[in-house]
């Protein structure tokens, strides 16, 4: 079993940045693929980024492109977002998802995922 817990969600302005992190439980996070979706209020959820294992094989959402960037600790158990060039359409519920094997783009294809946390960029 693994828990996700994900921090450093807020209220930014427009242009601003910030850093998720999200920590998880266990001795075997280097062993999962890692990711982060969203979902806005009244919309259905968003592949935002994937991180393999090792960190070498990373994938974005077109909306994120060139403006967000995920990596990892494997030696700390946490995977972090960052986000820069923020928008109003930023504005969600982020989640923390893990699954074994390969990273992917499918809600659907992660085991486990975090409570969330709240990101709201004003413009």
């Amino acid at each position: 079993q693994v828990q996700l817990v994900e921090s450093g969600g807020g209220l930014v302005q427009a242009g601003g940045s910030l850093r998720l992190s999200c920590g998880s439980s266990g001795r075997t996070f280097g062993r999962y693929a890692m990711g982060w979706f969203r979902q806005a209020p009244g919309k259905e959820r968003e592949f935002v980024s994937a991180i393999s294992w090792s960190g070498g094989i990373t994938y974005y959402g077109d909306s994120v492109k060139g403006r967000f960037t995920i990596s990892r600790d494997n030696a700390k158990n946490t995977v972090y977002l960052q986000m820069n060039s923020l928008k109003p359409e930023d504005t969600a519920v982020y989640y923390c998802v893990a699954r074994t094997g390969i990273p992917a783009m499918a809600a659907s294809a992660y085991d486990y995922w975090g409570q969330g946390t709240p990101v709201t960029v004003s413009s």
